[in-house]
């Protein structure tokens, strides 16, 4: 009973437009990670908003730091009784950069719009909003039946979208008092918008830049055409060593030997669909003989995120004398990350790409 009564608050919470004025709140601060002069914002995020909203839930508040971390983590809990399992879930506040002139005109980041039955702002997606729910949905509880059932902890961070600078090393240090027996991690968008989606795991990432360093300065193509080489037509050919014009792994140690059949049953009735704005999925791109869902969860993937050789606002006529790709590879459990790299330069090497620079 007190479940239903539980959803029937949340539903009304939502009918009634408190929630969206929460939600909205949270969204006028300006918390890009990204932005050196946000540094306070984000800070105020935590100390105005989360802090307020965990206590009056009767958590337990602490403020972490570390030294490379862009600002300051918000650890919360709720410890009802030793017996009973622990959750301990995690957010972060901050959002990438406002990007206030490419919005559309009248629209802003730092205000909550609804248009055609959706809502838009920065951080509605990531994270504010997926806290939010998780946070209110704890609160519905509470005010239902005065009790989780659980004990509770919470991680907020606010780097994120930096790369989380000294989250590893702050979890390390307090190991044990964020010690539980599941971690919810709200982040990322669904599979479909109509159906619930609960990932028990994602895979690795890793990003790694290739550059080659010729000479110094541009030489006329004119006089120099022919005769010394290019980094950009380089680079390109080392790229394409590492991935097909499918975007299949060449490299055999970065992509797993098989896809386990647990895998396969797990993800049986898995439909990928980024809806009517989404992108169109192509059938012949990546690892073939895999499903949508088995190339994007069971597989691995490596992507270019920039590339650059030359001047691309104005080319000359110069060879270029560097070039520089940001890649990325997305890898499941069976692949070792402190192999990634090794693996990368004897391939580079075996393929004649030794002047490929690993970073």
């Amino acid at each position: 009973m007190t479940r239903e009564q539980a959803l029937s608050r949340a539903a009304a919470g939502f009918d009634s437009g408190e929630f969206k004025a929460t939600l909205a709140r949270r969204i006028a601060i300006p918390t890009e990670s990204q932005n050196p002069e946000r540094k306070q914002a984000l800070v105020d995020y935590l100390d105005t908003e989360i802090r307020p909203a965990f206590e009056s839930m009767g958590f337990t508040c602490k403020t972490l730091t570390h030294p490379d971390a862009k600002a300051p983590f918000l650890y919360a809990e709720r410890l009802e009784d030793p017996s009973l399992p622990t959750a301990l879930g995690y957010g972060h506040g901050d959002v990438i950069r406002g990007l206030e002139s490419e919005w559309k005109q009248g629209v802003g980041p730092w205000e909550l719009i609804e248009q055609e039955g959706k809502w838009y702002g920065r951080g509605i997606a990531d994270n504010k909003g997926q806290h939010t729910v998780n946070m209110e949905a704890l609160r519905m509880v509470l005010e239902t039946r005065g009790r989780l059932g659980f004990n509770a902890k919470y991680l907020i961070e606010m780097g994120e979208e930096t790369g989380s600078p000294g989250l590893r090393e702050v979890c390390a240090q307090h190991r044990d008092m964020l010690q539980a027996d599941v971690l919810l991690a709200s982040d990322g968008p669904r599979l479909n918008a109509q159906r619930p989606t609960v990932f028990l795991g994602s895979r690795g990432s890793i990003n790694m830049d290739l550059v080659i360093e010729a000479r110094e300065g541009g030489h006329h193509s004119g006089n120099w055409g022919g005769l010394i080489s290019n980094p950009g037509i380089q680079l390109a050919h080392a790229i394409a060593s590492i991935v097909s014009p499918n975007g299949q792994i060449r490299i055999p140690e970065w992509v797993p030997s098989a896809l386990p059949d647990s895998v396969r049953r797990a993800l049986v009735d898995c439909e990928v669909d980024g809806g009517a704005n989404g992108p169109v999925i192509e059938p012949d791109w990546g690892e073939p003989g895999l499903t949508p869902a088995e190339r994007v969860f069971g597989w691995c993937s490596f992507e270019v995120l920039a590339y650059k050789t030359g001047n691309p606002a104005t080319p000359v006529n110069a060879i270029p004398p560097r070039a520089w790709a940001r890649c990325q590879l997305r890898f499941v459990v069976v692949i070792d990350p402190e192999q990634i790299i090794p693996v990368l330069r004897s391939h580079l090497d075996l393929a004649r790409f030794p002047m490929v620079q690993i970073v």
